[in-house]
């Protein structure tokens, strides 16, 4: 089927859109025939979703369109795929703009109804969506959608923030995750990551498995502080402080016996040897302990630590930290030490945590990510993930499932956990 509106001698713009099963040699029928008419290729574009294909190619014409088109429908014709194709008016803007923001939903699912939330949220800020890809299958469904603003309708430089605010707004209703991150060379740069440790790296809290030893009591009393803490409602080296001193009196073995039944959270690995692939630092910035964590960061591969230090004198805890505590402005610190170790600029930085006192470490970052976060942090992170597998973050940063298991096939670590 054709369009007809060119003008003979003059050079127009043809859009060709070719659809039907996948099968090797659609593209060199179709360029064939282009070929014949000496067109120039503007450009092109294709996918293919369980196995039917949509190829679309943007060409120019200088002479004949028709007799272009008529080819084009014969070509495909002849290996059984259909084509539709219009022509241009000369002078007409066929350069494709280049998109000025990623947008990932992450869901379990993702409902046509969420993504058509998302849609018409974009659309009402003046944002085009000029392509779609999914980016995971796997331990969540990822949707990854480039948009840039529609001229004369949407800003052309949306003020920080607001595209992800209204967004996330929206998706909060619809029961997904959505994270925006500016597109282009700035979101491909990263190349330094820190994590938080407890209730992101691992599951659970360290200082109270410490303080368990101790017996309920203790336990309880320092799950109490550690919940204040995190929501922002107690400064952190008071609240650490507090915390440690229940831990009196308990012999320096509890470190390591710890250390021995730390949980990794699901996906932890996957993450950092798939970012140690791409040459990422990688690192861990906690107001836990060094001894407890030390062992954890040497197995996955960190290229730094910092964390706070317990006082051990006799064999036994003292209740106190020695040193400089790593507290809310100190894990900022601390990533600004390590970035400019490793000569990496703070915007090509990523910071993940789950706590208030991770707010100044995400906000110094160039990408900061809130993962099962408190409100105070989400708030003021760039992205905000509520399911509970640290390799989502890789599907922010622009990797794909796909990208990741190809990768492990080839070291022979393909593994799928099942999902309860």
């Amino acid at each position: 089927m054709s369009e007809r509106t060119g003008t003979p001698g003059t050079s127009t713009t043809v859009l060709i859109t070719v659809t039907g099963p996948d099968r090797p040699g659609v593209s060199s029928v179709l360029f064939a025939a282009l070929t014949a008419h000496g067109v120039d290729l503007i450009d092109v574009e294709q996918v293919v979703i369980r196995g039917r294909l949509t190829l679309g190619a943007l060409v120019e014409a200088h002479h004949d369109p028709e007799g272009l088109q008529e080819a084009v429908e014969q070509a495909m014709a002849s290996i059984a795929m259909q084509v539709h194709t219009s022509l241009g008016e000369p002078g007409d803007d066929s350069v494709r703009r280049s998109p000025t923001h990623a947008v990932l939903i992450t869901g379990q699912p993702i409902t046509a109804r969420a993504f058509g939330s998302v849609a018409r949220a974009l659309a009402g800020v003046g944002a085009n969506i000029d392509s779609i890809r999914r980016v995971a299958d796997y331990p969540v469904t990822g949707i990854e959608l480039m948009v840039s603003p529609v001229p004369g309708q949407g800003s052309e430089d949306y003020p920080p923030g607001t595209l992800r605010a209204r967004l996330v707004e929206v998706a909060r209703e619809a029961g997904v995750d959505v994270a925006v991150e500016r597109a282009g060379l700035a979101r491909r740069s990263k190349r330094l990551i820190v994590f938080d440790v407890d209730s992101t790296l691992i599951q659970g809290e360290v200082i109270e498995m410490l303080a368990a030893r101790a017996g309920a009591a203790a336990e309880g009393q320092v799950r109490d502080v550690t919940e204040a803490a995190m929501r922002g409602e107690l400064d952190f080296s008071e609240s650490l402080r507090r915390r440690v001193a229940v831990l009196q009196g308990l012999p320096e073995s509890v470190i390591d016996d710890v250390a021995a039944e730390l949980e990794l959270t699901p996906g932890a690995r996957t993450t950092i040897r798939t970012l140690k692939r791409l040459g990422y630092r990688c690192g861990v910035v906690s107001g836990g302990f060094t001894r407890v964590i030390s062992g954890l960061a040497a197995d996955l591969g960190f290229d730094f630590v910092a964390a706070n230090e317990l006082e051990v004198v006799d064999g036994l805890l003292t209740g106190r930290v020695v040193g400089e505590i790593v507290d809310r402005p100190g894990k900022a610190t601390a990533l600004r030490r390590f970035a400019a170790t490793f000569d990496v600029p703070l915007e090509q930085c990523v910071a993940v945590g789950d706590g208030a006192n991770d707010i100044d470490m995400l906000t110094t970052a160039g990408l900061g990510i809130a993962f099962n976060a408190k409100p105070a942090l989400s708030a003021v992170a760039d992205a905000a993930l509520t399911h509970p597998y640290l390799d989502v973050v890789l599907f922010v940063l622009g990797i794909t499932r796909d990208e990741v298991e190809h990768a492990d096939a080839i070291e022979g670590v393909v593994r799928r956990v099942p999902i309860a």
